[in-house]
C-alpha cells in the first residue's frame, strides 16, 4: 500500500485500514455490496492493493480469490497506484477517425510512457479509454486529478504536449515553493 502522508511513495509495510474500517462496518455484512466496497476502497487508496484484497476478505469473508477476480473482471478498479493526473484518452470511433492515435504517440512520446504506465515520478499515468462522450471535441482526453477533471478537445501531437508541459511546470512550481 503506497503511503497517504505528504506524498510519500514508500512502501509501507503494514497498510493502515482506519479510512476503510467505517466502510466495512456500513457494507461487510450486506449480501451485494462488495462492488460498493472495492469502489470505496479505490476511493481511498487510489487503486486496490493486495493488502486491501486481503483486509475486505478478512472483513466480508469472501474469498481473495473471488474479490480479485470481481476487480479484475471490471474495468473501473485498478490494481496498481496511479499518478496524480490521471490521462484518459479516448480511443473511441470519432477520436481514432480523427487522430487518438496520433495524439497517444505524442502522450507516450513526452511522458515516455505506454498505455497503463505511470511515469517514474508519479506525476502521469496514461489510460485509453473506449469513450468519453465528447465526440464532438475529437480527439478528446480528460485529465482527472485532485482539483476535478479537465478535458481538452481537438487535440493536435503540439496541443497535447503544450498541456502535458504546463501541467508539469506546475508540479515543478510547486515542488519548489516547498
Amino acid at each position: 500500500m503506497t503511503c497517504k502522508n505528504s506524498g510519500c511513495q514508500c512502501e509501507c509495510s503494514s497498510p493502515d485500514f482506519t479510512e476503510l474500517a467505517p466502510v466495512m462496518e456500513k457494507y461487510a455484512k450486506t449480501p451485494g455490496s462488495l462492488i460498493t466496497i472495492l469502489q470505496k476502497a479505490q476511493d481511498i487508496y487510489g487503486y486496490l492493493s493486495i493488502e486491501a484484497i486481503n483486509y475486505i476478505s478478512e472483513q466480508t469473508g469472501i474469498k481473495p480469490a473471488k474479490i480479485y477476480g470481481v476487480a479484475t473482471f471490471y474495468s473501473q478498479f485498478r490494481l496498481q497506484p496511479i499518478g496524480k493526473y490521471l490521462i484518459m484518452l479516448c480511443q473511441g470511433t470519432a477520436c481514432h477517425v480523427n487522430g487518438s492515435e496520433m495524439i497517444e504517440e505524442a502522450i507516450c512520446e513526452e511522458l515516455n510512457i505506454a498505455d497503463g504506465e505511470t511515469t517514474e515520478d508519479g506525476i502521469f499515468t496514461l489510460n485509453n479509454v473506449a469513450c468519453l462522450g465528447c465526440c464532438s471535441l475529437a480527439p478528446v482526453m480528460m485529465i482527472k486529478s485532485a482539483d476535478g477533471d479537465e478535458t481538452y478537445g481537438n487535440l493536435t501531437k503540439d496541443s497535447v504536449k503544450a498541456v502535458l508541459k504546463e501541467i508539469r511546470a506546475k508540479e515543478d512550481q510547486e515542488v519548489k515553493a516547498v
